[in-house]
């Protein structure tokens, strides 16, 4: 018959069976259903809908035909960085900007400001170089401040006594004040706000630190541009002493930003350094040389930054002229730290080869800035030169867990900035008096590329560091 052979529920053949809440009776001619079985223990359901959430599958379990976005943990999203790290790197990134575009920015404050006090070139720099000096002075006491006290306060603390130096110099009637409340108050704060930074980073970092420092450390660039600008009409309405107002506020903004540096997350404590370790430092010849290249190379690295705009102002260019070469240094580098720290990355060859080649090309810039007589001239120098010495920062203190080992690396950081604050004291004033005496800085900027060129020298004479095992894969979460 026609009708036979169609369910029940079904009239004309059409639409789905109704439910009724019975069990389905067998038709006619046809056996009873087998009754359902349990799966096998170790079936694999089939997911007949792509779920909102991506299941965790056992091992071993292939990826569902039916839902593609199923996949095993192995395949899981992950993210470099561990959470909560991109706070303290914005505040890193913040803190190197503030401190490197203040102490830039005071550049352009010595030559108004030897005038108003009628000195030389030599003590003018005095004015540049005693900041610098204390920046690097007093990086273990930061180092040892921030290990007791954390980060966050040490930096909020430098931030404050950074911007009371400055406002106590702007009230200075003798040089010596200057030298006093910039380099004994300012520089220390700079200091205490800058380290704890860096350091928060290395922490937040394990595997990727070169490259996180070479963002952080890029903020210098950003500052360099935004406050170049900014200095020649307020030295122009207010004169120096409203000029280093203008900085105060500046550095007190390092109050704010220190405040985004977040606990680093907890991690085994490492083994205590082995007693004697100075001793063994001050008897390593490898890193003897190697903290006697930076001494070398600090004596002519600051000499553009300081003198940059004297330079430009010596070859008559107006004062935002200047600034615009100070704006060029600025911009390249912070292009040639993040470039240097994607190159460590990627090593084509030894990390200390690689620096030893940044210095050699900025101390070649260096020599060649004399021949910038135009304004075009010498901001294509300042731009060539800030590329290559922004590259040498992020590499320097990879470098020193390559000379000594990652075990003695904190010890040997400290004694490397206390040795190489010799050459950032001295430079900035050895090249004012050398203007001085020649009546240009062409002389200075020639002795500035020597030293630079001879800590190149000196570090290719360091032994290639051991090959690093290979990172383990970042872990998912």
């Amino acid at each position: 018959m026609v009708g036979e052979g169609r369910p029940r529920g079904t009239p004309g053949g059409g639409g789905e069976p109704r439910d009724t809440g019975d069990p389905p009776r067998p038709l006619k001619g046809t056996s009873p259903p087998l009754p359902s079985l349990p799966p096998p223990p170790n079936a694999v359901p089939v997911l007949r809908q792509c779920p909102l959430t991506v299941p965790v599958s056992p091992p071993g379990v292939p990826v569902s035909p039916h839902c593609p976005s199923v996949r095993p943990p192995a395949l899981a999203l992950s993210w470099p960085f561990p959470p909560g790290a991109l706070p303290a790197l914005s505040a890193a990134f913040l803190q190197v900007a503030l401190v490197s575009g203040s102490v830039r920015a005071l550049g352009l404050c010595l030559p108004p400001l030897g005038g108003a006090f009628g000195a030389a070139a030599r003590a003018q720099a005095w004015v540049g170089s005693c900041p610098l000096a204390a920046l690097q002075l007093g990086g273990p006491l930061a180092a040892a401040l921030s290990a007791r006290f954390g980060p966050r306060g040490v930096a909020m603390a430098g931030g404050a006594l950074a911007g009371a130096g400055l406002v106590l110099g702007a009230f200075a009637t003798r040089l010596e004040h200057l030298y006093l409340s910039l380099g004994g108050l300012t520089g220390l704060g700079w200091s205490l706000s800058f380290t704890p930074a860096l350091g928060a980073v290395s922490r937040w970092f394990p595997r990727r630190r070169a490259l996180a420092t070479s963002v952080a450390v890029s903020g210098a660039a950003v500052s360099g541009l935004a406050l170049a600008p900014l200095l020649p009409p307020a030295l122009d309405s207010y004169g120096w002493r409203g000029a280093l107002l203008l900085l105060a506020a500046v550095s007190l903004h390092l109050v704010a930003a220190a405040a985004l540096l977040r606990p680093p997350p907890r991690t085994p404590p490492e083994p205590p350094e082995p007693s004697g370790t100075l001793l063994r430092l001050l008897r390593h010849g490898p890193f003897l040389r190697y903290a006697a290249a930076f001494a070398l190379l600090d004596l002519g690295y600051y000499v553009p930054f300081v003198h940059g705009a004297g330079r430009a102002l010596e070859l008559g260019l107006d004062g935002r002229a200047a600034a615009a070469v100070v704006a060029a240094m600025a911009a390249l580098d912070g292009a040639g730290r993040l470039a240097a720290g994607w190159l460590a990355e990627r090593p084509a060859a030894a990390l200390l080869r690689q620096l030893a080649a940044w210095a050699a090309l900025a101390g070649l810039v260096a020599l060649a800035t004399p021949l910038g007589t135009s304004f075009a001239a010498l901001a294509a120098l300042a731009a060539a030169y800030g590329g290559c010495a922004g590259a040498v920062a992020p590499l320097q203190f990879a470098g020193v867990a390559q000379v000594v080992g990652p075990g003695r690396a904190a010890m040997a950081i400290g004694v490397m900035q206390m040795v190489e604050s010799v050459g950032s004291l001295l430079g900035a004033p050895l090249a004012g008096w050398l203007r001085d005496v020649t009546g240009d800085f062409t002389v200075s900027f020639l002795a500035a590329g020597a030293f630079l060129l001879a800590s190149s020298l000196l570090i290719l004479t360091l032994p290639p560091a051991p090959p690093e095992p290979p990172p383990s894969p970042p872990e998912p979460f």
